[in-house]
């Protein structure tokens, strides 16, 4: 079977091991290692409680080059005062001098528990032994893929294989994410690898354009997180020619990065907490991009709505008041709404359809919500999915 993890593209490697931050005891700590500094790209969490490493990985990124990644999942290190920065600070120190690299061109992340101190004795300890493990083998990809979930039921891996300027060219990229995920990132470590030649500003350009129309179109239950973050390293071992701006190759990797970060996105909100179907929601028809952005964030947010995704009821009533209440801008009298490809509702009125037919198509694993607005020419979607018993029972029982 082809490596589709982060070692398929030239010039990585990487490790997973356990460092006993996990209660279960499972793989809970991973390193993501370059052979040399790369460019890189990233995006954080819009959330003003953030976590250290997130404040600490801003600044970083700002050189457009990073070697080393961490990662741990178990503790969010969130809410942890200077001692929070401190320990972020020593495991940049300890990799890089293990490694030989520059300790600003090692980025941290964790998830997990917030409000927990890192159990650095363990940590520093995993360190080591990850630092031994890395590899470029495929099976140590899907390790790492393994280590970084929390909540989640399914590791999240993706890959790409193009050419640009007939120069062979790999995107790999793995995700976590099952709670605490709402638009503007969530409660999610995405990391990706290419051996593109891109440029700092030309992937940062790209890379925050395609995170807007896929990872921030996510939404399990509209709750941002403290630690989220997403992070591509480009290594040029591809050796096509240097792509600095806006011409075929850009628009070609852009592409490519978009499909990959879409499925990734999809993935992500398959493995909702508790979700037994993903709803793919399409707002269209409306006088602005924002007027579209209130409709959908309405229908996606609304408990009642995805209650009814849930026992697959087709009771569009939900869905259309939930535009009632939105804000957006809409005419009544045209208003339309399919719900799994079925028209239920239509130019301000219901219309007939086979319930029962229905619901038999919504207990499908992917479906789709479609609404018009009828007042203008915008439209936005979300990713988003059931709302289940199963849901509830995780997050009561949740550890804190």
């Amino acid at each position: 079977m082809a490596n589709k993890t982060l070692t398929a593209p030239q010039g990585f490697k990487v490790s997973a091991v356990k460092a006993g931050i996990k209660a279960s005891g499972k793989l809970d700590l991973g390193l993501i290692i370059a052979d040399a500094p790369c460019n890189v790209a990233a995006t954080f969490t819009t959330n003003k409680v953030v976590a250290p490493s997130v404040v600490i990985d801003r600044e970083k990124v700002r050189s457009g080059k990073t070697q080393a990644v961490f990662v741990n999942a178990g503790n969010a290190n969130a809410c942890t005062g200077k001692r929070g920065i401190r320990d972020v600070h020593t495991i940049c120190r300890q990799i890089g001098q293990r490694l030989n690299i520059d300790p600003q061109q090692v980025l941290v992340c964790s998830t997990g528990i917030i409000g927990e101190y890192l159990p650095m004795p363990r940590l520093r300890s995993g360190i080591d032994h990850a630092i031994d493990q890395l590899s470029t083998s495929a099976q140590a990809g899907q390790n790492l893929a393994q280590a970084i979930l929390t909540t989640d039921l399914v590791k999240k891996i993706s890959s790409r294989h193009f050419k640009l300027d007939s120069k062979e060219v790999t995107i790999s990229g793995i995700a976590k994410g099952s709670g605490m995920i709402a638009p503007n990132m969530a409660t999610m470590l995405i990391f990706l690898t290419t051996d593109a030649n891109i440029s700092s500003p030309a992937l940062q350009r790209c890379f925050s354009r395609v995170v807007s129309q896929t990872f921030n179109k996510v939404t399990v239950d509209n709750h941002m997180s403290t630690s989220d973050t997403a992070i591509i390293l480009a290594s040029g071992r591809a050796q096509n020619p240097r792509i600095t701006k806006k011409n075929q190759a850009y628009e070609k990797f852009s592409r490519e990065l978009h499909s990959l970060c879409d499925d990734l996105a999809q993935q992500l909100a398959a493995d909702g907490e508790g979700a037994n179907c993903t709803i793919n929601i399409r707002v269209a028809g409306a006088a602005s991009p924002q007027h579209a952005r209130l409709a959908l964030r309405a229908i996606s947010d609304s408990p009642l709505v995805r209650c009814a995704f849930n026992g697959a009821d087709p009771n569009w009533g939900r869905i259309v008041s939930a535009v009632g209440y939105s804000g957006a801008r809409f005419n009544l009298e045209k208003l339309s709404c399919k719900i799994a490809g079925t028209p239920v509702f239509h130019a301000g009125r219901p219309r007939k359809f086979n319930a029962a037919q229905l619901s038999k198509k919504m207990k499908a694993k992917k479906w789709a919500v479609e609404l018009n607005l009828g007042v203008g020419r915008f439209e936005d979607f979300c990713y988003t999915c059931d709302l289940s018993h199963e849901y509830v029972s995780i997050n009561a029982d949740y550890h804190t």
